[in-house]
């Protein structure tokens, strides 16, 4: 078994490893919603604790982001056909 010890590309937001350029590419032209929730989220976050937001600023975000997802998640992706 081949021990691999490849370097990442880098991290999007500190969380998710990309691999390459092509990765990134792969990952920016195939977001779904969900995916482009999970990101804003994490970018949210993500600038938090960087100190970008004040405490009240958060707290709106964080609001906001649990009412979209509230509203993505009771609206289907595809529509329905009978």
């Amino acid at each position: 078994m081949e021990n691999q010890t490849d370097e990442l590309y880098g991290k999007i937001f500190d969380e998710v490893p990309i691999i390459s350029e092509d990765h990134l590419e792969i990952i920016l032209s195939s977001m779904s919603n969900q995916e482009a929730l999970y990101f804003i989220t994490l970018a949210c976050k993500s600038a938090y604790h960087r100190g970008a937001f004040s405490l009240g600023e958060s707290e709106v975000i964080s609001k906001a982001i649990r009412i979209i997802s509230k509203t993505e998640d009771s609206i289907p992706e595809e529509p329905i056909v009978k």
